[in-house]
Formats: C-alpha cells, structure tokens, sequence
C-alpha cells in the first residue's frame, strides 16, 4: 500500500507552493512553542518567514489563481508583483490581527497571535487551493521559482540607472528590516510582559468563583474562608511561596498600628508559564477587633520575615470581628 495515500485527498493533491505554505507554518508554529526549539535561532529564521510572507501569500494566492502574463484577458499577475503583494499584505494583514486581539481577551501574546496567523493563512491556502482546482489546467498558477528569482534580480540589480538600481536594493534593505523588528517583536517574549497575577476569591452558592462578598465581619470564633488564585505570565518555569498572616490592629486611619500577628497558613506552588493555581485559606480570628489578613506572595523562598514591604506581591482582607 501506498503510504501518500493515507494523507487525505485536499492535503494530497495541494499545489507544491500551497503545500509550502502549510508546511511553513507548522514548522513555525512548532519552532515558536517547543521547548528546545525555541531557544535556538530557527524560531527566528521561521517566525521572519511565516509573518513577513506566508499569509500574504496565502491571501494573494485566493484572490488571484490564475497564472499572470500569459492571459489575454490579463486577469493574472507576474511574479514579481505577487511576491510584492504577498509582503504587502502580511504587512497589512498581521498587525491588524494584532490589533483585533488586543480587543479580545486573549490579548496579544505569542500563542493567541500563532492560532489566530495559522487559521488565516491556512483558510487562505485552502480558498487557493478549491479556487486554483476549478480553473483549466492551463489557466492555473504554476509557481516558476527560477523565473521568479530571475525577474526580480533583474528588477532590484539590472534597472535602468546605477542611482535606480541602489534605491530598489534600499528600498528592499529598508522593508526587510522594518518587518523584522516586527516580527522579532511578535515571536519574541516581552520582558516587559512578564507578571504574576495573585488575587482573591469567594464561592457563591451555586459553586461560581466571584471577587466579592468576602466573610469580612464575623464574630467570635466564626471561621472565614477565601480562595488564594495564582497565575503564572512569566515566560518561564516558576516556583511560589504565599504565606498568610493574621493581623491584630488597634486605632484607626493613618494612626493603625500592628500590635500582634500570627501566620495561619503557608504553602508552595511551581506552575508552568501561563498556569493556574487555587487554593482555600480559612481565617479565624480569636478574640473580638479589627484584623487584617495578609496574603504575601515570592517567588521561590521568602525571608525569615514576611512581610508586606518585602512581598512580591501583596493582597488582604479588613476583617471586624464581634463578641
């Protein structure tokens, strides 16, 4: 038996740049999330590639199947111009995505970007691909890469006039290196995107997690519980240490004092980057006043001395207690 005829009839019968297409972005998607593969300079080489040119080309492949030059109703267009196109529509086409997610609640992160990059341009080479198949055979676009490579040498390198010929290699200069800042930027962690996200919750009755109606005023001996949730944006493997503290306070305003303290709970979480972590911390102050209840987050270990200066984030409840 044939292995190829285990691949499904649509992937089997894609024209070879269309097939080029999906592969480089597999390949992209890949190189950008595998753990060893990212580190190395193949997730930039792919990630230049993928945004500066394959979803232009995706979309200019669906809007114009037939091959250009040779029709005499010049429906088509030449080589050189697809390849113009296919960057100028990447470079249209992929901030605007980023754009739109920023509106989502996604936002704009690498993976959201790749799901949102790889569903477009595959749905493009599939329109490409339905749209190509229903033309003559020799109406159809026949990628000619030596042709291609050709005319545009001759475009940038052989025009007219020497000051011609270096404003296509500046113009070309210029470009490349514009979409790649932007790409660097989109397959590449920002550093100044990496947080933790560390925040309270209570359980309704119906088992909804809600930031609201916390068991704040409670009498003498009633217990209060809260859940601690913990999200992991720091583009990297990471261990927590959240360590809860009972306050006892005396006056009030700016003049609020700390007269005593005790921890009632600690504990360590290690999440994988963008993780989530929850867990139920009770409270029960022992005798009637005003508390405050401390949650301190660090990450890795805490020092001898918790507290809300040396926290690396911090989070509490105001708590009144009565006889």
């Amino acid at each position: 038996m044939n292995p190829r005829l285990l691949v499904p009839r649509p992937v089997r019968e894609l024209p070879a740049d269309l097939a080029a297409v999906v592969a480089l972005t597999l390949l992209a998607d890949v190189a950008a999330v595998a753990p060893v593969v990212s580190e190395t300079p193949i997730r930039v080489l792919l990630g230049l590639a993928f945004v500066l040119f394959v979803p232009g080309y995706a979309v200019v492949a669906a809007l114009f199947p037939e091959r250009g030059g040779e029709k005499a109703d010049g429906g088509g267009i030449s080589g050189v111009e697809r390849v113009a196109l296919s960057i100028g529509t990447s470079v249209a086409v992929v901030p605007l995505l980023a754009l739109v997610l920023n509106f989502t609640p996604f936002g704009i992160r690498l993976v959201p970007i790749l799901v949102v990059l790889s569903v477009v341009t595959l749905a493009a080479a599939a329109v490409a691909a339905r749209r190509r198949r229903r033309l003559p055979p020799d109406e159809r676009l026949v990628v000619p890469y030596r042709r291609w490579w050709g005319a545009i040498g001759d475009g940038v390198l052989r025009a007219d006039t020497r000051t011609d010929r270096v404003l296509n290699v500046v113009l070309v200069v210029s470009v490349l290196v514009a979409m790649s800042g932007v790409t660097y930027a989109f397959v590449t962690p920002n550093d100044s995107e990496q947080f933790s996200e560390f925040y309270l919750l209570t359980e309704t009755r119906d088992g909804k997690l809600v930031a609201d109606d916390y068991a704040t005023n409670l009498t003498r001996g009633e217990r209060g519980t809260v859940v601690v949730g913990l999200e992991n944006h720091e583009h990297e493997r990471t261990t927590y240490t959240v360590v809860v503290k009972l306050q006892r306070l005396e006056g009030g305003g700016n003049d609020t004092t700390v007269v005593g303290e005790r921890r009632i709970d600690r504990f360590e979480v290690t999440l994988e980057h963008n993780g989530t972590a929850r867990r139920n911390v009770t409270y029960a102050p022992r005798e009637p006043g005003r508390y405050r209840a401390v949650f301190l987050l660090y990450r890795g270990e805490p020092p001898q001395d918790p507290s809300i200066d040396n926290a690396y984030l911090e989070t509490h409840l105001w708590l009144n207690v009565t006889r």
